[in-house]
């Protein structure tokens, strides 16, 4: 390929600027055709291919060598570490909820409003049940060549979802020879062991070129017990000398049984006796759960080329995941209510408090059942095949076909029909007071199997090239059509959804939409060679869009690069964005969730019945972004961008914050009355508080919110030599000036706040990177700062919580490779080189802290031996 002398200052002027836009990146070859003399690019966040990289847009690059010095086996342990992302990302950690799957949210405004793309193409949705966004597990890392990380709104290019940015993962289409990787990890303590083995093979011959990729790798668990920050659940007392103190606390649905009556609450103990309820009764149920989780995964990746003529090629990506995962929590906990009968006594022989006729609600542990084991399998499937071709007037044309499937079947072990058992407390056949009755439960016992899935299928036409010449260059366009159906559906196993498995019951869901989109995509060159605008362009887009479900709209986006000189370039881009429901909040049957609360008396979880609403429009979202990018001619190797970014989101889909309706319909003095009943948010929630002291409620999705989001981005990169060695240096830093989220009325600034359900959102995040290579070795050494934040549980009186806040916290990573032959190399690494622990803050997640945002793992290492053939 030939490399002319104004591509060539492009590309060293790019791999600069990627090397400063995160503290993992690299910088990969870029795919690209040849048109006349220039050579032509495409850029994440443009459809145009163009001759300078440099677009209106920030784009981070995180190359394929970035990503191996990491140790990552998985591609969300190499995004989540970036300063741009924050909030709730489903990845190992997660036990509780995760179905296995791994997620990417940029700027924390949630995975489904952050587009991922394979080689510029939408992937499927996929994951446990009628999945709404994109696991990432699907995605071999063994096989990526880059990743393009677009901090920007792109609805006007891509379509739906891109509202905080777009994550474009390319695959390496262009190899040759093989290549075998394995690697092995395991955690300081001994734990969460890992191995992959990756083979890839290609070979290139007269008219095409074809790629073949297969990855297997075993992950491990790693348990709470195990590590002293989790191995019992803290809670928080005054103690004897009128200071808040910690200690093990957990759950009330305690071995033995629980039992709440209108005055007291009682436990059960073996002897058939009953007594009153103290802190010592609480259920450790952090020594039966994962701090992390196990998983299976096979990938399966095919691309090939074949020119077809001079003109024309014939092109095709396969990819195929299997996913095998697992999260274990502590024994099933059950409630029923009843009313206190004499035989209950009078038989057993219990010595009990209870009256007869008094109403009962009762609790246990159901720890003789064994632990809920949960498991996922999981097939995804994803299909391209298209012809793309030269015109011959220079433009470029394309036509293809893209097809996703994704199913999974999800079982939950160990689980109790509570419906038989209260059957037979009505014929007296099963006594709950009497310890005997719970001592084999063998005919109760089930397994619960769900399965779900979705399926995608997009027929794309596109078309670019060069309209007219304008004294200051060319303007070019790029313009096509889109057609899309998306189905999703999930399926409960037939107990569950009766609600016999004690929880209320689980509705399926159902339901698919079409969407036919136009777009179109202009980059209008104004100024050239002119004194301080070596060159000024204006980009154009708009798509519009008509939907099945709610009907027809438009978007757009507006950008323009000035760039005064060499060392110099100002760019900004306005734009509008939106995002449509999906199948799962639209048709997402009613279920149960379980939310973390606060109120006096009353058990920490409440019983909230969530679902979809059929009745439910598009987000709508303003972005803008604007910075600079400069590289000084008197410091060589140096490079420095900075930007802001400001996203509001209209008609947000969300659903109420959960304390806030309890804050809202209870009375205060933890009666459990409800009050403020002519309010529609009370009204439509139907809050009550039950014998067992359980708040219960309604809270679906509505179109009812608004967010903002706005901050600053930093990015330096110096590479020099020295020593007679190569450095590359780079600091990617973060600032969040506020993300100011409202719902009914209700308006919370999360900037600086960690919370209790959906992450952490850090005023400061920094990533440091250095690498220090020879010709035949190289040593990276990241270090990653999060800043301190304040618990979101605790704004309106810090007092009240024993650990308001979280201080800052750094982790440092270490790596080296050595090339024993030009074949043959081996990589070793430490991450969290000095062991940092995740700290504990009142009103935590899960763990005793928040696994979304800190490392729960600790130390851990990994080694890697690459084979070249």
């Amino acid at each position: 390929m030939t490399t002319h002398t104004n591509v060539a200052k492009s590309v060293r002027r790019v791999m600069l600027l990627a090397a400063g836009a995160t503290a993992f990146a690299g910088f990969g070859a870029y795919a690209a055709e040849e048109s006349g003399d220039v050579e032509r690019i495409e850029v994440t966040g443009s459809r145009i291919k163009r001759a300078d990289m440099e677009t209106a847009s920030p784009v981070t690059v995180i190359s394929a060598d970035s990503i191996k010095a990491s140790g990552a086996t998985t591609i969300d342990s190499v995004l989540q570490k970036m300063t741009a992302t924050g909030g709730a990302m489903t990845n190992p950690g997660i036990n509780n909820g995760s179905g296995g799957n791994s997620r990417i949210d940029l700027r924390g405004l949630g995975a489904q409003r952050t587009l991922v793309l394979l080689n510029g193409r939408r992937m499927i949705a996929s994951g446990t049940g009628a999945a709404s966004t994109v696991d990432l597990n699907t995605i071999p890392v063994s096989m990526v060549e880059r990743i393009e990380v677009l901090k920007d709104g792109a609805s006007a290019v891509y379509g739906s979802d891109a509202v905080s940015g777009v994550v474009n993962i390319i695959l390496k289409q262009d190899f040759e020879g093989a290549e075998l990787n394995v690697q092995s990890g395991i955690s300081g303590e001994g734990d969460a062991n890992e191995t992959s083995v990756d083979l890839t093979l290609g070979a290139s011959f007269d008219r095409g070129n074809v790629v073949l990729g297969i990855q297997y790798m075993d992950r491990g668990d790693a348990s709470q017990a195990d590590r002293d920050f989790s191995d019992c659940p803290i809670s928080e007392r005054t103690g004897d000398d009128g200071n808040l103190e910690l200690y093990c606390g957990g759950s009330s649905y305690a071995p033995g049984g629980t039992i709440w009556t209108e005055d007291a609450k009682y436990k059960g103990d073996p002897d058939n006796t009953w007594r009153a309820f103290n802190d010592g009764d609480f259920y450790n149920y952090s020594q039966a759960s994962y701090l992390f989780t196990p998983m299976e995964r096979l990938n399966l990746t095919g691309l090939g080329r074949y020119e077809l003529n001079d003109s024309m090629t014939l092109f095709t990506e396969a990819t195929y995941s299997k996913r095998w995962s697992q999260q274990q929590m502590a024994p099933q906990p059950v409630w029923f209510d009843f009313q206190y009968a004499d035989w209950m006594g009078a038989d057993a022989g219990t010595d009990n408090p209870f009256v007869v006729g008094e109403d009962i609600s009762y609790g246990r542990r159901l720890t003789d059942v064994g632990t809920r084991n949960f498991s996922q399998n999981v097939d995804t499937v994803r299909v391209v095949v298209g012809v793309q071709g030269e015109l011959d007037n220079g433009w470029s044309w394309d036509v293809s076909y893209n097809f996703g499937r994704n199913d999974s079947v999800d079982r939950l072990a160990n689980l109790v029909n509570m419906g038989s058992i209260q059957d037979d407390i009505e014929a007296q056949n099963f006594n709950p007071l009497n310890q005997d009755s719970w001592s084999d439960l063998s005919q109760y016992v089930y397994t619960e199997q769900n399965s779900g899935g979705s399926e995608m299928g997009i027929f794309s036409a596109s078309v670019a090239g060069d309209l007219f010449e304008l004294p200051a260059g060319y303007v070019a366009m790029a313009a096509g059509y889109e057609h899309r159906t998306e189905e999703a559906w999930y399926i409960p196993d037939s107990l569950t959804a009766q609600g016999l498995a004690n929880d209320p019951p689980v509705e399926p869901t159902g339901g698919d939409f079409t969407v036919d989109e136009l777009y179109a995509e202009f980059v209008v060159p104004l100024v050239s060679d002119a004194f301080l605008a070596e060159s000024v362009e204006l980009t154009a887009a708009a798509r519009y869009f008509d939907y099945s479900t709610f009907g027809d709209d438009s978007t757009w986006k507006l950008g323009l690069t000035w760039r005064m000189n060499d060392q110099l370039m100002l760019r900004g881009v306005a734009s509008t964005a939106f995002r449509a429901p999906t199948v799962d909040e639209l048709y997402g049957g009613k279920s149960p969730s379980f939310e973390q609360v606060v109120y006096p008396g009353a058990q920490d979880q409440a019983e909230v019945t969530v679902g979809g609403n059929d009745l439910l429009t598009p987000e709508e979202a303003d972005t803008v972004t604007a910075g600079l990018v400069y590289e000084p001619s008197w410091f060589e190797g140096f490079s420095l961008t900075f930007d802001y970014y400001n996203i509001q989101i209209d008609n947000a889909i969300a659903s109420v914050n959960e304390q806030y309706i309890v804050d809202l319909c209870l009375a205060p003095d933890g009666s459990g009355t409800p009050i403020n009943t002519s309010n529609p948010v009370c009204q439509s929630s139907g809050i009550y508080m039950d014998n067992s002291k359980r708040i219960v409620f309604e809270n679906g999705l509505q179109n009812i919110g608004a967010e903002e989001t706005s901050g600053y981005d930093l990015n330096l990169a110096y590479r020099f030599e020295a020593l007679g060695l190569d450095w590359s240096t780079s600091l990617d830093t973060t600032y969040l000036e506020e993300y100011k989220v409202t719902v009914a009325g209700e308006t919370t600034d999360y900037a600086g706040l960690i919370t209790g359900g959906i992450g952490g959102y850090a005023k400061w995040k920094s990533n440091l990177d250095v690498t220090v290579a020879s010709e035949d070795w190289d040593v990276s050494y990241q270090a990653r700062y999060i800043d301190g934040m304040d618990s979101s549980a605790c704004l309106s009186d810090p007092s009240d919580c024993y650990a308001p806040t979280v201080g800052s916290v750094v982790y440092h990573d270490l790596s080296g490779s050595y090339m024993f032959t030009d074949s043959v190399s081996l990589r070793a690494g430490v991450n969290n080189l000095f062991d940092k622990q995740p700290p504990y803050y009142s009103g935590n997640n899960d763990s005793n802290t928040d696994p979304y945002t800190y490392d729960v793992l600790g130390r851990y290492f990994f080694a890697n031996l690459n084979v070249k053939f």
